[in-house]
């Protein structure tokens, strides 16, 4: 049985960009309907249980002010309900898991308590309605727009047909493109097409960045939690793409800026000084993968609270390779995405069994999953965390040239006249399915023109994701979470305004009292255009 409900605005895609969209729009006083394939809204923060990416004035400027919120929410999530020291409590800019990749490392499931938080006074008034366990099967098209989605719950095979006048593609990997006809590209695009240095000779749609099934650990040193040895553990244990320095599984990786040898150290749950030194970035312990992606640091919290740390494994000895998981049959996609499962549980086995200790001895028994932290019955997490999708072909295409910090030199950001966020990262591009090690290109600080946001026909549909117009290479810098959440937000807050002036999104770059009216508009929800003057990328 097939069910019909209509809304203002469809957002397909319950991530980072998914929430911040239906936040937006329901704001903005929409009707909206949230999608979304598992039982947790937040993509990249909860369900793919990766600790956020930003850039290094995030606590002063740089991001969406609902960006903002999400961030105070999770620290005053910690302040309200969890025993800090009074050192902890008192730190404007509380790290959860003091890591050494973000100022702001927190637990999935805080995250999630904090968006659903956000997102409940609209689920509350039936603004928005949440569908979990939903995903796009299909789509009906007429005349360069998308009339209708076709959601399945995944658990009873129940289809829901939902009607909008906007759709935003929030998913993982672009889904709507294909299943709306939407022209898209995938992969790496040749240097004929897009002029940019880094870019190969031919084209290599295949060619995608790895992908990255994380978990959660804690260590218990006189407790033994191996786990079974996993079915495809000899072939992980021997695996060595030609350009890595040792096999994958090992302490050792590739350095993403020099493509030198990088040694790590594996040290659990190490001793700082004092609880006040935790909020430093893993700055006393370098190399050490443990304060890497660390989610719970025990020195931030009174004595005797937490028995261990908790650390998220993103690590670059997890990073799939062997293929990518779209753009192939269902059965190869299937047959990725359970090596990229197997290849974390072999790492994992290695690190228990294999891993050398500073002790001289060998193996880490006492390393645990927490299945409580990820919300599954492994410890890994719901999904793999992706790093590239689908891109739709766009009125405008960010390139490498655009953002380079070799090529702007002198002229510094590049701004757009239809500028609809700002974002900064560098262009980081993990090793990848065609034979690419790291390609890690410095940049400076950047904004999200419109045009990026608008397939060249599809006049109702837009991209609320890493689905935008960006290249390959561009792709590695405009991926991060602040920057999707900025992308959600602005091609939510472009629905509305088109709802309400009555007109289509591309009147509104083509037109400049629409492109005036439209980015006034966001300024009033406190998405920063611009970037003020800096230095020092």
């Amino acid at each position: 049985m097939t069910h019909e409900v209509h809304v203002d605005i469809a957002v397909i895609g319950g991530g980072t960009g998914g929430v911040a969209a239906a936040l937006a729009a329901a704001r903005a006083g929409k009707r909206v309907l949230l999608s979304e394939p598992t039982d947790w809204i937040g993509g990249q923060f909860t369900s793919q249980a990766v600790p956020p990416d930003e850039h290094r004035w995030i606590e002063q400027f740089g991001c969406t002010a609902s960006y903002r919120e999400l961030r105070n929410g999770i620290r005053d999530y910690y302040r309200t309900w969890y025993p800090l020291t009074a050192a902890a409590r008192s730190a404007a800019a509380f790290n959860p898991g003091a890591a050494g990749v973000s100022a702001l490392s927190t637990e999935p499931r805080v995250a999630l308590a904090v968006m659903e938080a956000m997102l409940a006074p609209y689920i509350s008034t039936q603004r928005v309605d949440l569908r979990l366990h939903h995903e796009p099967v299909g789509a009906d098209t007429h005349d360069d727009e998308v009339t209708a989605v076709t959601l399945e719950d995944n658990r009873t095979g129940e289809r829901t047909t939902v009607r909008a006048q906007y759709f935003l593609d929030a998913t993982e990997t672009g889904d709507l493109l294909p299943l709306s006809g939407t022209e898209y590209v995938t992969g790496f695009e040749s240097q004929s097409q897009t002029g940019e240095p880094s870019a190969p000779a031919q084209a290599q749609p295949l060619n995608m960045q790895s992908v990255t099934w994380c978990f959660a650990l804690d260590h218990h040193a006189e407790q033994d939690h191996t786990i079974d040895r996993p079915a495809d553990y000899d072939y992980w244990r021997d695996f060595r793409p030609p350009y890595w320095p040792d096999r994958m599984l090992s302490l050792t990786a590739t350095h993403p800026i020099t493509l030198e040898p990088r040694h790590w150290r594996l040290l659990p749950n190490p001793e700082p000084e004092g609880a006040a030194r935790a909020s430093e970035r893993g700055r006393d312990f370098p190399n050490n993968l443990w304060t890497f992606r660390r989610v719970l640091a025990r020195p931030h919290f009174d004595p005797g609270f937490a028995s261990s740390d908790i650390a998220i494994v993103n690590w670059p000895m997890i990073d799939y390779v062997d293929g990518p998981v779209f753009e192939v049959s269902a059965e190869e996609s299937a047959r990725h995405l359970e090596g990229a499962r197997q290849m974390s549980l072999s790492f994992l086995y290695w690190l228990q069994t294999e891993a050398p200790r500073p002790d001289g001895g060998t193996g880490y028994p006492g390393l645990r999953l927490r299945p409580d932290v990820t919300g599954t019955d492994d410890g890994l997490a719901k999904m793999p965390y992706i790093r590239e999708s689908r891109r739709i072909e766009a009125e405008y295409t960010v390139v490498e040239q655009d953002v380079a910090l070799a090529i702007r030199g002198e002229a510094g950001v590049k701004q757009y006249q239809d500028s609809v966020g700002v974002g900064m990262y560098r262009i980081d591009l993990h090793p990848s399915t065609g034979g690419d090690n790291y390609i890690d290109v410095a940049s400076t600080p950047f904004e999200i023109p419109l045009g990026a946001l608008l397939p060249r026909r599809m006049r109702n549909l837009l991209p609320a994701n890493k689905n935008i117009g960006t290249t390959h290479i561009t792709n590695g810098c405009y991926r991060l979470h602040p920057v999707e959440w900025n992308i959600g937000e602005s091609a939510a807050l472009l629905a509305s305004y088109c709802l309400d002036s009555g007109v289509r999104p591309h009147d509104v770059r083509a037109k400049k009292d629409h492109l005036t009216d439209y980015q006034k508009s966001l300024t009033r929800a406190g998405v920063e255009l611009h970037w003020p003057q800096i230095s020092g990328y």
